[in-house]
């Protein structure tokens, strides 16, 4: 049995996320102590619950210390069982890390899975499901799976309600990519949500990232969403290159000024855009598993983080597969699998 020590580099959820979905596709069971350690509430809050119980509930696994709060899992898995499934995260917890907890495993199945999430959508410190559709998934398909997301309701802290199916084809036969370029921009776009808010925060926020970035004004667009699925904000800039399109995300949060949501996502964007590199930072630690499926493949980043650092650790736990991160020149760094 392996033992995971929780608190290595990010210390976060992410470390428990990769080796649930690494410990199903390799049959291998692990211990893991200090769940979440360098977190203001450390243990597992309600929506890493929601993901060990869906882990469980797809291959048949014996867990030991799946409870909220809980500092410690032993997690022995089972044999995939592919099929249709609905899990209730039962708060605004985010409904995307618990489809990333899973789909490792349903990529490796022999076949198809229709999976239906419900909860929070769109959650600060958790990839929004815009970003997994247009940013995420894209990639991951051209390794060979068929991934898509239908979704139905977004779902904001704190009154989630956020619901969305994914149906999952597991690949023929797996790809292997490099992604060293991002080609040229094809679209650069703005968008301002909300939800059971004044639309003058939308209004507010694009004002800023007009001013900011100098792009023309069919870049910029506002989304009023039905009342019944706020309050929330959230704004999306997308930038759609020749060969991979990158999202960034600012969420509106109580007692903050919209402008300044605005700012902080804004300044992301632009720092990325400074750069030649394809792959933005968010994107970067979460193609590694799909990349190490497939048994090989490159792409390049800048500067790790430590997000990416501690992915490749738990990967190099579960799989016999090659990483090697390495800078090629300034704040460009090439990470390169199998």
């Amino acid at each position: 049995m392996l033992h995971i020590d929780g608190s290595m580099g990010e210390g976060g959820g992410q470390i428990l996320r990769s080796a649930i979905g690494l410990s199903i596709v390799t049959g291998k069971p692990f211990r893991i102590e200090r769940i979440r350690a360098n977190r203001d509430k450390p243990g597992l809050m309600r929506q890493h619950l929601t993901a060990v119980n869906a882990a469980a509930a797809i291959c048949g696994a014996t867990v030991d210390g799946a409870a909220v709060n809980s500092g410690a899992l032993t997690f022995t898995p089972g044999a995939v069982k592919p099929g249709e499934y609905g899990f209730d995260v039962g708060s605004a917890g985010s409904t995307t890390l618990v489809l990333q907890t899973i789909l490792p495993a349903l990529l490796m199945a022999k076949s198809p899975s229709t999976i239906t999430l419900v909860g929070g959508t769109h959650n600060i410190y958790a990839p929004p499901l815009d970003f997994l559709i247009k940013s995420f998934l894209p990639i991951v398909n051209r390794l060979g799976p068929r991934v898509a997301i239908m979704p139905e309701r977004y779902g904001f802290y704190p009154a989630g309600g956020g619901r969305f199916t994914v149906h999952i084809e597991p690949p023929g036969k797996w790809h292997t990519i490099q992604l060293d370029d991002r080609g040229h921009t094809v679209r650069r776009s703005c968008e301002a949500v909300v939800a059971r808010l004044p639309e003058t925060i939308a209004q507010r926020e694009l004002a800023v990232l007009r001013q900011g970035t100098g792009w023309d004004d069919d870049c910029f667009t506002t989304r009023k969403l039905p009342d019944d699925q706020g309050p929330g904000n959230v704004v999306l800039i997308e930038i759609v290159h020749e060969h991979i399109t990158n999202i960034f995300t600012g969420f509106g949060v109580r007692g903050v000024r919209a402008e300044a949501v605005a700012d902080e996502v804004m300044e992301e964007a632009v720092s990325f855009l400074a750069t030649d590199v394809p792959v933005a930072g968010h994107l970067a630690d979460q193609l590694l598993i799909p990349f190490a499926l497939a048994g090989g493949g490159s792409y390049v980043t800048g500067a790790p983080t430590a997000h990416t650092t501690t992915n490749v650790e738990v990967v190099r736990m579960f799989l016999d597969v090659g990483i090697e991160v390495r800078e090629i020149k300034p704040n460009e760094w090439r990470v390169s699998v199998g």
